[in-house]
Parts: structure tokens; C-alpha cells; sequence
């Protein structure tokens, strides 16, 4: 039986992102090496994903009912980064379940046409108190989402 290995995972180019959020490097995000750390992207896409689901009215914080919680996060490196960068953050919304949502990101210099990194993650999305998945979406999130899709 022949086994071949997965495609080795590709950046993809700016027009695969329904959203774009521009993000400043810090100083503290280079590592020793010279570039930014892989743990900052994964703050990147936290920024990028919750910001705009604040901004768009579909999740509240400090009081909602409803929270995400991360489930599953990935993500696949194609070029360095590093302060003092400009970066962007672009964003979309791959796959709507019943309580989940997984979410991608792309990472890109600024301005530039492939991304240094792309990754996901998926939120399912529970009760604050009980911490068990809702039987559906909040109907704001819900139409937040499909604008990203």
C-alpha cells in the first residue's frame, strides 16, 4: 500500500479574507532569534477574531450570556515577522456548527499579497455559568459570522 505525506500547507493570498485588522509589533514580541515568538500569533488571532466580534455587536465580555470557548487552535508558519513590523491580521469565518465556529486567520506584513503565517481556531460557544454548549448561536453572532463567511 502507498502512503503519501499531506500537502505541506501553503500562505494563502489577501483575497481569501473577508476582514483585515491592522496589528503593531512590540518590542518584547521578537524573540531571541530576531522575529516574533509563534505564541504572539496566537494572541493575533484571538485580537483579530474577538475584536471584531465586539466591535459588531456579537459578544459582550463582561456580561453576556454566551462566551467561546477555544477548542482547537493550528497554525503554520511561511515567513518571519518582526518589531518593529507593521502587521495584518486577515480574517474569515471556514466552517458554522450548531454551537462552534472555527475561525482562520491570516497573518501578513503589512500590505504585503501572501500571508507569513495562516492558522485556525474554534470557539465552541456555552453558557457563562454552566459552561455547556448553547443549543444555537446567539442571533447577533449569528449574523456577524455569516459576514465573514
Amino acid at each position: 500500500m502507498s502512503m503519501t505525506a499531506p500537502a505541506r500547507p501553503q500562505p494563502l493570498a489577501r483575497h481569501h479574507y473577508r476582514f483585515f485588522r491592522s496589528i503593531g509589533t512590540r518590542w518584547m514580541d521578537n524573540d531571541v532569534y530576531g522575529h516574533v515568538n509563534n505564541v504572539v500569533y496566537y494572541s493575533w488571532f484571538d485580537t483579530a477574531v474577538n475584536a471584531y466580534l465586539i466591535e459588531h455587536g456579537a459578544l459582550d465580555i463582561h456580561a453576556g450570556r454566551v462566551i467561546g470557548l477555544v477548542v482547537e487552535t493550528q497554525c503554520y508558519y511561511f515567513a518571519p515577522l518582526a518589531f518593529p513590523q507593521a502587521v495584518e491580521a486577515g480574517l474569515r469565518v471556514a466552517h458554522v456548527g450548531r454551537s462552534s465556529v472555527r475561525y482562520e486567520v491570516g497573518i501578513f506584513a503589512a500590505g504585503a499579497e501572501q500571508c507569513a503565517a495562516r492558522g485556525h481556531f474554534v470557539h465552541v460557544y456555552v453558557d457563562r455559568d454552566s459552561r455547556r454548549p448553547v443549543a444555537a448561536l446567539p442571533d447577533a453572532l449569528q449574523r456577524v459570522v455569516e459576514t465573514l463567511q
